[in-house]
């Protein structure tokens, strides 16, 4: 499969980096005005994405892992978003989201060239099947940034406590431009070929949390397992950990419902199920682990609630409650049984903070049964429907979708952590693993 994707993928990138400026766009048609509350809407979901990865994500990675290691995790949440907010900018929204070709977009909106913002925006304006906002285009941008920020942030969770915080760095910035950018504009921007094969993917179980989980597997593989991670360290402290979870959890509903783009129903009913999954994924988590374990858990009720997230992500414009109801239900439960399968059974795997297990096998399990919930009522668009609507091959679309995601993420992914270990090195020395990364990394220690 790759062998034959490759060579017309590289020729793609080839031909879309070779567009001039001013190509993406310019055959707009004539400037919509912009909607003030679909815009204010829009402002209010920015600001709530970027939440999630600063303070949220890095609270709730940094509760999770030895004291001597809470300031670098934090600080690789928060430099990640500095960085990724910068290539964003400079070239990433011009690759994910201008017309290029089916694999990869141009650099026409390079350093956010051209951009308008006085009017409302069209994606993929010229082409068939553009879409036209009532937003302008910088609120667009921004948003998206704030995907392309959390999305490689997730990625830490899978290698934190041993990783060098330079090739973490580089690490990221390939990364987000690598294997982030062509999977957005696959999946999202209408030249996309996985748009045109209609794949349903509302606000990022392939495009976010299959890449990320993937990038994390394939990470904690390659950089290897952590000292001693056999003695099953306490982590520093839970309650962090359940305020970023809550934070995560306000923040999604601008993810799931500001992906709407407008101040609507779909945006309405898009908060709605993502309520409803993460609450019912949260509840069936604790009765699996309970059952189990014998004992319910703080940190296993806040992890279901984000594998409800997770697993709703790619539906939350699709489905209605009913959905949300089994989505979630099966969600908590699968999430919860592969974190505990890979621990038992692949000793080679140390996935720190269980990645793969909850937006890898989350993110599949959302896509999926997207395929098979998905209600052309709720969208509002006949052929946006699954098998329940009597549209069974949307399943088939919905397994193309996380195919190549996952083939094109392993491949570069691995690609950059070879390149980055040849030339930087990637894993801390041992005595610096033994000491801590916040003192030895970062010169910084928690007070007792």
């Amino acid at each position: 499969m790759i062998s034959r994707f490759l060579p017309r993928f590289l020729l793609g990138v080839l031909s879309g980096l070779m567009m001039t400026q001013g190509h993406a766009f310019a055959d707009t048609a004539a400037a919509a005005p912009i909607n003030a509350g679909d815009t204010a809407w829009m402002l209010t979901s920015t600001a709530l994405v970027l939440l999630m990865t600063i303070p949220g994500l890095a609270v709730f990675y940094g509760g999770m892992v030895r004291k001597h290691n809470v300031l670098a995790t934090v600080m690789q949440s928060f430099a990640t978003a500095c960085l990724v907010a910068v290539l964003w900018v400079v070239v990433g929204y011009s690759l994910a989201f201008t017309n290029g070709n089916a694999y990869i977009g141009d650099f026409s909106r390079a350093f956010l060239s051209n951009m308008g913002f006085n009017d409302a925006f069209t994606l993929g304006a010229g082409t068939a099947g553009a879409t036209p906002t009532t937003i302008p285009e910088a609120l667009y941008m921004m948003f998206q940034m704030t995907f392309a920020i959390i999305t490689p942030a997730l990625i830490a969770g899978a290698f934190c406590d041993r990783i060098k915080f330079s090739s973490m760095l580089v690490f990221m910035g390939l990364w987000s431009i690598i294997v982030y950018a062509p999977i957005a504009h696959w999946v999202w921007h209408p030249n996309g070929f996985l748009a045109n094969d209609g794949i349903l993917d509302f606000a990022g179980g392939t495009v976010v949390h299959i890449n990320a989980g993937v990038a994390g597997l394939i990470a904690a593989l390659f950089i290897g397992k952590r000292l001693h991670v056999e003695e099953n360290f306490a982590p520093h402290n839970p309650a962090y950990s359940v305020v970023g979870a809550s934070l995560l959890w306000v923040g999604w509903f601008g993810f799931n419902a500001g992906s709407a783009l407008a101040a609507n129903g779909r945006a309405a009913m898009a908060m709605t199920v993502t309520m409803i999954a993460a609450a019912i994924a949260a509840l069936t988590w604790m009765a699996v682990e309970w059952k189990i374990k014998g004992k319910p858990s703080v940190l296993g009720m806040i992890t279901g609630a984000i594998s409800g997230l997770v697993v709703i992500t790619p539906a939350s414009g699709f489905v209605d409650a009913t959905g949300a109801l089994i989505i979630g239900a099966i969600g908590g439960p699968v999430c919860f049984l592969s974190a505990a399968f890979f621990k038992e059974k692949f000793h080679l795997l140390d996935d720190s903070l269980d990645c793969f297990a909850i937006h890898g096998v989350g993110g599949i399990v959302g896509a999926i049964l997207t395929g098979v919930f998905a209600r052309a009522a709720i969208s509002g668009v006949a052929s946006q429907a699954g098998a329940i609507d009597g549209n069974p091959g949307q399943i088939l679309v919905q397994l193309e979708g996380i195919g190549w995601t996952m083939a094109w993420c392993a491949v570069g992914t691995l690609a950059i952590l070879f390149v980055v270990h040849r030339t930087m090195g990637l894993r801390v020395p041992e005595d610096v693993e033994r000491q801590g990364l916040d003192v030895a990394l970062h010169g910084e220690a928690l007070q007792r």
